[in-house]
């Protein structure tokens, strides 16, 4: 089932930090704090466009800390969406958060006002990247809010960065082995973007900081994605949705308009070619069976999988058959 949200960005609002990577005003392109009228013209517009996926989608506040904006402002919004999922047009209401603004107190008072899911983020559970990058809160943190969210019957969703200064890919996956041992029912994954007025940003202009490349991210977040999707773990982002506001504030950093398409695709190429290797499949014409939902991803942007394959020899034909799963193949 495919997720969806009415988001409406809260950005800044609540944070007791300024991060190294944080530039919300720019990632979210909102500069005005949200109404509960905002609230209400948002469901109008989903209700416009979800149509039959209305009952499957979450109202969500993202873009800053939840639990630490001021209490009457919170029950504003929320008192604006719970109609909404006490009468059934909506599944829920989702909230981002930090890890060190959860306490019973919070809990109890957000399932008074319907909030069936939150997330949390964790960005690294990495004390010394967490502290390089202002974070505020420790790893520790981090499993023992998810702990407690789960104990009130909350969804949990984490949140986790790649590329952060101080931290590797190798780190990247230490990270996400933290964050599945607390069982959470879905992860987003954000590459880091170097944005204009962040420290991060200012680092990069002396000379002092990149993260990692295009290429090398998208290999780590195709790794990434397996491993979470392995153990039963819904990766429902991957990379930063697209703004005006982004593209003008980004600096540097792995950004691409499709860059979850790019790391399904590298997978699959990874796939293809273990599957070649181990089966000792001779060189030459091969044909690839995959659902027609798929033949993008197998091709690869600008045909850059068929690309690789020749370069080992193999030339492939792909064909769409729908009887093979979605991002799935057989090879012939």
């Amino acid at each position: 089932m495919k997720h969806a949200n009415v988001a409406i960005f809260v950005p800044h609002n609540g944070c007791p930090h300024q991060c190294s990577f944080c530039n919300q005003r720019s990632i979210t392109g909102k500069l005005s704090q949200p109404t509960p009228q905002d609230v209400l013209d948002a469901v109008d517009i989903a209700k416009a466009s979800l149509g039959k996926d209305m009952q499957n989608a979450e109202i969500a506040f993202f873009g800053g800390s939840f639990t630490a904006i001021e209490r009457g402002y919170m029950a504003s919004l929320l008192n604006a969406a719970v109609p909404f999922v006490k009468d059934g047009t909506f599944a829920g209401i989702r909230i981002s958060t930090r890890p060190d603004y959860i306490d019973d107190e919070i809990l109890a008072l957000l399932k008074r006002y319907g909030v069936t899911a939150i997330e949390l983020g964790a960005q690294s559970m990495d004390d010394r990247v967490l502290k390089q990058n202002g974070r505020g809160h420790t790893a520790k943190q981090v499993e023992d809010a998810a702990k407690l969210i789960k104990s009130y019957g909350f969804t949990l969703g984490l949140q986790m960065m790649t590329g952060l200064y101080g931290d590797t890919a190798a780190g990247g996956f230490q990270t996400a082995e933290k964050l599945a041992a607390l069982n959470p029912e879905n992860i987003r994954i954000y590459p880091t973007i170097i944005m204009r007025g962040t420290e991060l940003g200012d680092q990069y202009l002396r000379g002092e900081f990149k993260t990692l490349n295009l290429d090398e991210t998208v290999e780590l977040c195709a790794g990434l994605l397996d491993f979470f999707e392995e153990r039963g773990i819904a990766v429902i982002r991957l990379g930063l949705h697209s703004s005006p506001e982004l593209e003008r504030d980004m600096l540097s950093g792995p950004w691409h308009p499709a860059f979850r398409e790019l790391c399904e695709s590298s997978r699959i190429l990874h796939k293809m070619i273990d599957v070649l290797t181990r089966n000792n499949i001779p060189k030459g014409t091969i044909t690839v069976k995959v659902n027609p939902r798929t033949v993008s991803k197998a091709t690869g942007q600008k045909k850059s999988n068929l690309n690789a394959l020749c370069d080992l020899g193999y030339q492939v034909r792909i064909m769409p058959d729908s009887s093979v799963l979605e991002n799935c193949f057989t090879i012939e």
